[in-house]
């Protein structure tokens, strides 16, 4: 892989917008980065080379949010997440380049129908908690789209939206789960290969944007609309979607 104008163009934003995903808005919208670095360089390159910014991210964010997180719902999607990991590795065995490349770019364009219909008020969120059996559920359904695209956001929503937490508590308990999660999908991403000496070389790239997003996320966390960030998110999401799937069925 070379680091030219072409990968740099894409790497830098790219990081810089998954630090302040993670760093401010529940980090739902982090993957941008692997579906916009999925465009430039194989898929399974780019999933290897987003784990350990966001393991880095994950890290630089617990400190604010220390223990402003719900810890029971936290530990439910925590503990559910293990089978899904389980799956994802087992399917990244059996996939190729083209399968992952459809995946992450189906789960981007599903990931802004979800928010949208959110949104919109047309997907129902139901008023009352769900259950620690649900949270174990949408665990294990985060654990699995988180390892093969780094997208655990919607099926962690869906479940932390149900118990009415404030801002300030949904994103610590996100930080905490995410920061679970990302750490033990670096063990079997380590058996699998997905980490390479090329992947560190662009993490050493990229991390300095992605550091300097994180504290972006976490001061815009207190004062910028939402809705700003989201919509160029959202926009990205939908173009590097569509392409990774036209490329990967064409």
């Amino acid at each position: 892989m070379e680091f030219d104008a072409t990968f740099l163009s894409v790497a830098i934003p790219a990081a810089f917008i998954a630090g302040v995903a993670k760093g401010g808005f529940g980090g739902g919208a982090a993957f941008v980065a692997t579906a916009m670095l999925a465009l430039v360089i194989p898929p399974g390159m780019a999933l290897g080379i987003m784990l350990p910014l966001l393991m880095v991210v994950d890290l630089a964010t617990l400190r604010p949010y220390w223990k402003r997180w719900d810890r029971d719902a936290a530990m439910a999607l925590m503990i559910g997440a293990v089978p899904g990991i389980v799956l994802g590795t087992l399917l990244y065995r059996v996939a190729n380049a083209d399968v992952l490349r459809v995946l992450i770019g189906t789960i981007s364009v599903l990931f802004v129908a979800f928010q949208v219909a959110r949104s919109r008020g047309w997907l129902y969120v139901s008023p009352k908690p769900l259950s620690k059996r649900t949270g174990l559920f949408a665990g294990a359904v985060t654990g699995f789209t988180s390892f093969v695209s780094h997208a655990g956001g919607p099926p962690s929503a869906m479940y932390l939206l149900s118990k009415g937490l404030d801002k300030t508590t949904y994103q610590a308990t996100t930080v905490l789960a995410f920061w679970f999660i990302n750490a033990a999908k670096a063990v079997p991403y380590a058996f699998l290969g997905v980490f390479t000496w090329e992947t560190f070389r662009a993490d050493l790239i990229m991390v300095g944007p992605a550091l300097v997003g994180c504290a972006v996320g976490v001061y815009a966390h207190r004062a910028m609309p939402e809705r700003i960030f989201f919509l160029i998110t959202y926009v990205l999401l939908l173009g590097a979607g569509g392409k990774l799937i036209l490329d990967g069925l064409t």
